[in-house]
């Protein structure tokens, strides 16, 4: 039976977990390995730690620990590209009911879109700022972080913590409850 939305290898979900965290699309490399945000230019996983998401610095290849501490990965395109500028809104508005759908499946209480250019051409809202957007989608509340793909000049990794810390006092969860009852 085919899924009525996009899934791969590498989304990280379960249900009802405090946050999901969205990207854009999947690259080539982690549709290969399995693994997200495995760039060494990559500042995901060092944001993640350092916002308090995680007690430690998670590898790439350990991504699916994630769950243990209250997050998923997903994201809002399930094509593999080597650049996300290779995905248009076009593309994005397309798998719009789809994802929502699938978010709404999942229950995360949090959707956090990594950039602003999936949740902006899947809503048609412009001008967003960063940070919780009063909104829900999939019945998760709505949070924008800064991408952070190395590429991503705007952000130093200093700048990207302070975004994620933000949410991470806004979920107020204690996310390592869940190191004891994660499941893959």
């Amino acid at each position: 039976m085919t899924s009525p939305w996009p899934t791969g290898s590498y989304d990280i979900l379960q249900k009802d977990l405090v946050v999901v965290f969205c990207g854009l699309n999947p690259s080539v490399e982690a549709a290969k390995t399995g693994h997200n945000f495995g760039s060494a230019s990559n500042r995901f996983w060092r944001a993640v730690h350092l916002a308090g998401f995680t007690p430690h610095r998670i590898a790439a290849e350990d991504d699916r620990t994630l769950l243990r501490y209250g997050c998923g990965v997903t994201a809002a395109v399930g094509r593999p590209t080597r650049s996300a500028g290779e995905v248009g809104h076009a593309e994005f508005r397309r798998s719009a009911a789809a994802f929502e759908r699938k978010i709404a499946h999942y229950r995360p209480q949090t959707i956090a879109f990594l950039g602003k250019a999936a949740y902006e051409a899947m809503t048609g809202l412009r001008n967003l700022e960063w940070g919780g957007q009063g909104e829900e989608f999939g019945s998760a509340r709505v949070w924008i972080l800064p991408n952070p793909s190395g590429l991503n000049r705007a952000f130093t990794l200093e700048k990207l913590v302070e975004h994620y810390q933000a949410l991470r006092a806004d979920v107020g969860e204690p996310l390592f409850r869940f190191a004891s009852s994660a499941h893959r």
